[in-house]
């Protein structure tokens, strides 16, 4: 489903392949298909924990691009018998499986709803690339470009593409500081190392770092598809805060997808707008489009979610 307008990388055969190398993930494919016709399309990924006897406690499933289906009745059916296929057949046990949506989804909300994929608010940013380095900067708001703009007078911080294990190994570095600040656990490292492997030789991934000095401070993992620019992963050495790494890798990155003809650079999400979310604020200087395209949770058991969501509760904890 390469030509359908919905399609995006994490419906692309590389993404599999990258979750498929990765420790503590296991992709799965759930397809109707007419023929060589593919009518609806459905990749979850299972990722879990912690295993052993802890395994059905920790296991998710996440669908990161959302699903598809053609148009029409045609997909609505299809669709059905896919939904149905699937929450009476998936394996492994996953406590609920999560749809994140890229686009708008609602011709499909009411058969989602009767199959019990109950709907979440959840923002996104969306910046239009299809304007000129000058532009773009103007568009960023006004206390945000003044630190870009010093920034790029002084100097201070570098910017530069990195490549192979050894920059993954470095980018890495900084995200586990990010997310163990944030107590928020990190995919493994196979996760990126995968990603180099297999997304860069087809230019679909691209791994930036910003070092003051001859150290690293921030760094950005984006996924490249089409003319589609994902943000996906983020890191930042807090110590170096007070030089901008991130706003001045934030605007290297829209500069260079700007001038190498990308249309958009997704931000890959927002938060829910019903809570307070710190990277909301950030993404939000860059004056993206403000978009709720939302998600879609089917809850496989709530008894063992509920025992989950204690157990996570007590690990954030122990983890303060």
């Amino acid at each position: 489903m390469d030509e359908h307008p919905a399609g995006n990388i994490f419906h692309r055969p590389e993404m599999f392949q990258v979750f498929a190398r990765v420790q503590r993930h296991r992709p799965t494919l759930w397809a109707v298909v007419d023929g060589e016709r593919v009518l609806a399309l459905l990749p979850p990924v299972q990722i879990w924990l912690a295993g052993g006897p802890l395994r059905p406690l920790t296991t998710r499933a996440v669908a990161y691009g959302g699903l598809l289906c053609v148009p029409g009745m045609e997909g609505q059916t299809a669709l059905e018998l896919l939904l149905h296929a699937y929450t009476a057949g998936v394996d492994g046990a996953p406590l609920f499986t999560e749809l994140r949506h890229l686009t708008d989804t609602s011709a499909a909300q009411p058969v989602l709803r009767r199959y019990g994929f109950g709907y979440e608010e959840h923002l996104n940013y969306l910046i239009d690339l299809r304007r000129s380095p000058e532009e773009l900067l103007q568009s960023i708001g006004r206390r945000t470009r003044k630190h870009i703009q010093r920034g790029l007078r002084t100097g201070i911080v570098a910017i530069e593409e990195v490549r192979g294990r050894e920059g993954v190994a470095v980018c890495y570095e900084l995200l586990r500081q990010t997310y163990r600040a944030a107590r928020v656990p990190l995919a493994d490292r196979s996760l990126f190392e995968a990603a180099c492997d297999v997304l860069y030789p087809q230019g679909m991934i691209r791994f930036t770092l910003a070092r003051v000095g001859d150290t690293p401070v921030a760094a950005s993992v984006e996924l490249l598809y089409k003319e589609t620019i994902y943000g996906w992963y983020g890191g930042l050495d807090r110590t170096y805060g007070s030089y901008a790494p991130n706003e001045l890798l934030m605007w290297h990155i829209l500069e260079w997808g700007a001038e190498h003809g990308y249309r958009v650079y997704d931000f890959g999400g927002a938060g829910r707008p019903d809570e307070e979310y710190g990277v909301r604020d950030f993404k939000a200087k860059f004056g993206g489009e403000l978009v709720c395209y939302g998600r879609n949770v089917y809850t496989h058991s709530r008894a063992r979610l509920q025992l989950s969501k204690l157990g996570y509760a007590v690990y954030r904890a122990l983890s303060a």
